[in-house]
């Protein structure tokens, strides 16, 4: 299992601070999530950076094998 946690405007999209999904690779953990604003979310995790068990990703094919937990980042103004 692997947890996901949200911030800043993907928090917002999802509804969610974190959740918890069974999942092969980052795009189906992802395709997983049950948004409180599904069009909002989907537009939103084309930008958003990952961190995967505190290492960077954009690539969703990325695999989440023994992976507890990943960041969703998206873009922040100001840094």
């Amino acid at each position: 299992m692997t947890t996901l946690r949200f911030f800043a405007a993907a928090r917002a999209a999802v509804g969610l601070d974190d959740t918890t999904v069974t999942a092969d690779s980052l795009d189906e953990a992802l395709r997983q999530v049950s948004a409180a604003d599904p069009e909002r979310w989907a537009a939103l995790q084309e930008r958003c950076s990952y961190l995967v068990d505190g290492v960077t990703t954009r690539d969703r094919t990325t695999s989440l094998h023994g992976v507890d937990l990943v960041d969703v980042m998206p873009p922040f103004a100001g840094g």
